[in-house]
């Protein structure tokens, strides 16, 4: 196992220090996140045209625990999977699915989870209030590219008022909600290494 560095994020205390042993339980920690997103993405309140999950607060857990580039890629072999056919959307899969209504807000997800990776690897993962602003940054985009690729399929307007205006409430909630976890499950674990 390694030893966690001020700058390393969750996931680095389970890693071994041998490349194939790391790679092993890297991979598993994707294919973990990835049946994590699935999971979310079954927790659903009927929306139309984009139905409301519990994915933004499991795309922003697996960013800060994970790191940029096993949260990235993550959420990749979670849209590969979904492509393939796998049931691991809300309400679908496939290509299709992937091109319809909901597509923005998935490749946001990817860029949302690199993000706070990112602030994870600076060991932002440590305090909640810059957790929470580099989180808010990733919600921004998952919003933006979701409302911009309802735009293109239903018209500015209605991709403001039913792919945005609906979610910034509850999206806040679950951001601030990982934004608090992740800090939470550092200090408890600085509590047994005292």
């Amino acid at each position: 196992m390694t030893v966690a560095s001020a700058s390393s994020p969750l996931i680095s205390l389970t890693l071994p220090q041998d490349r194939s042993g790391r790679l092993a339980m890297q991979a598993m920690a994707a294919v973990a996140g990835s049946i994590l997103l699935a999971l979310s993405a079954k927790i659903t309140v009927p929306f139309w045209p984009v139905p409301m999950t519990l994915q933004v607060l499991a795309v922003f857990l697996i960013g800060a625990a994970y790191g940029r580039n096993l949260a990235a890629a993550t959420l990749l072999l979670y849209l590969a999977e979904g492509a393939s056919g796998l049931p691991v959307f809300a309400t679908g899969a496939g290509l299709a699915y992937m091109a319809g209504p909901t597509g923005g807000y998935l490749v946001g997800f990817v860029i949302a989870a690199a993000i706070a990776g990112w602030a994870a690897d600076r060991g932002l993962d440590r305090h909640p209030l810059k957790l929470f602003a580099a989180m808010l940054v990733g919600e921004i985009v998952i919003l933006g590219l979701g409302a911009a690729w309802l735009a293109v399929l239903f018209g500015a307007e209605k991709a403001i008022a039913y792919g945005v205006g609906p979610f910034i409430v509850t999206d806040l909630v679950k951001v601030a909600l990982a934004a608090a976890i992740v800090p939470a499950v550092w200090g408890f674990l600085a509590r047994f290494k005292a």
